[in-house]
């Protein structure tokens, strides 16, 4: 783990889905699987990058914790400007100070392990507004966890 100071705002159009974490094993997989059946990523006009985000965002619990729904939307960035297609929907990643988690290239088999150690961590300040995976076409996997920026010291 590193941290990081994401300088801008990340803009994602994407599908959304509302779940849980007791529901998550369950709904996130046919999520994925319908991102990729329909083609989603080539729907998306003024895409940036090859990149392909899931953000967590819309915490029940925004600011205190990830229990209760939120919504998790695959898609892929795109400038503020760009129009969102029938049926997706922009969400954004604000600007953060965050903690990057790399994941072994290509494993997206060992994402889920890697978010049950980063929520069972108590040592990171965590702000729950808005996580994100980012997966690079080069098969690179980061899980980016908004956490409070440092005290300054006196």
């Amino acid at each position: 783990m590193h941290t990081t100071e994401q300088e801008q705002a990340i803009h994602v159009i994407g599908i959304e889905l509302r779940t849980t974490n007791d529901e998550a094993m369950q709904t996130i997989p046919g999520h994925w699987q319908r991102f990729t059946n329909e083609g989603v990523a080539d729907k998306v006009p003024g895409r940036q990058s090859q990149d392909v985000y899931a953000v967590y965002t819309n915490f029940e619990n925004a600011g205190r914790s990830n229990k209760g729904l939120y919504s998790l939307v695959l898609g892929v960035p795109v400038t503020a400007s760009t129009p969102v297609p029938d049926g997706m929907l922009r969400v954004v990643l604000p600007a953060a100070r965050r903690a990057v988690f790399p994941v072994e290239a290509g494993r997206f088999d060992l994402v889920g392990a890697k978010w049950q150690e980063i929520w069972s961590r108590d040592d990171l300040a965590k702000t729950f507004i808005a996580e994100a995976e980012r997966y690079r076409a080069d098969g690179q996997i980061d899980i980016l966890v908004g956490i409070e920026k440092e005290a300054p010291r006196a």
